[in-house]
């Protein structure tokens, strides 16, 4: 039941992280996801999945794309494949709008360019996708790709705040979400190092909250996303994890009443008639 609610909410958010930020690349679906299956997710291969891919373009695409893998020549070989890589995930992007080969393409610039700010851009949009992500494989590699970019981008700045938050968030929104808790475990060790020095961190309360939903403990993650929601009263994320939290702890009347008081908060019906659906579960 953990689980299902987990990936439920995965779906919830997904829709009002659209209504918000809006995505670049089209995702298949805005609509809930069901639970995953508990056992180890399946291996994602990136290069098999592009090749698959390939095969869905248009001749006049497809020459586009090979002259693309094809740029790199003698010279500044670096450079050349920083800029290849850039313009092979500008491809997946704008023209073939295949979301994974993207993000693919543009991890592999930015770790060559090995820039703090590059990087964080890349880590954090792969962690904002993976978040609503609903293949088991694909949730895997992505928070693969994201903690691998947020590594890169401590080792250049190791006192960053954010960059911990984002990088513990990898493990609780993807390994964690993908059946692994000692995944999870690992999201909160890092996530309690900036706690430890700055209690009135909402970024990572909120993070640590729903690493408490994750491991099942609904007791810490009730009052750390009470906490939040104290300090941010519209945190959309922070009421939904906490409903989840009141709803797996048998507390029905608590989860409803935070339920409730979301309706109106995303001016977006599919994500209202998802909150009716889970008050009338509950009822």
């Amino acid at each position: 039941m953990k689980k299902q609610l987990l990936l439920a909410a995965a779906g919830l958010i997904l829709v009002a992280s659209l209504f918000y930020f809006g995505r670049t690349v089209e995702k298949k679906t805005n609509k809930p996801v069901a639970a995953m299956p508990q056992n180890a997710a399946p291996a994602f291969n990136i290069t098999q999945y592009i090749s698959q891919e390939k095969q869905k373009l248009t001749p006049s695409q497809i020459l586009t794309l090979g002259k693309l893998e094809n740029s790199v020549t003698r010279g500044d070989v670096l450079n050349q494949q920083i800029e290849a890589n850039k313009q092979l995930s500008e491809f997946w992007k704008d023209s073939a709008h295949v979301f994974e080969p993207y993000i693919y393409y543009l991890s592999q610039s930015v770790k060559l360019e090995n820039s703090e700010k590059n990087l964080t851009f890349a880590a954090q949009l792969i962690l904002e996708g993976l978040r609503g992500e609903q293949d088991p494989a694909k949730l895997s590699w992505q928070a693969e790709q994201a903690i691998e970019l947020f590594e890169q981008a401590i080792k250049l700045n190791p006192e960053s705040d954010d960059l911990k938050i984002g990088l513990g968030s990898c493990y609780i929104y993807g390994k964690g979400r993908a059946g692994g808790p000692e995944e999870t475990m690992k999201g909160i060790q890092q996530l309690l190092t900036v706690i430890r020095k700055d209690s009135t961190n909402m970024k990572a309360q909120l993070v640590l909250g729903v690493g408490g939903f994750v491991s099942g403990q609904y007791d810490k993650a009730i009052d750390r996303l009470t906490k939040v929601i104290k300090a941010q009263p519209g945190n959309v994320e922070a009421i939904e994890f906490l409903a989840l939290s009141y709803a797996n702890k048998g507390d029905k009347p608590e989860a409803i009443k935070w339920y409730q008081s979301m309706k109106g908060m995303v001016k977006d019906p599919e994500f209202n008639q998802e909150i009716d659906r889970r008050i009338k579960q509950l009822q």
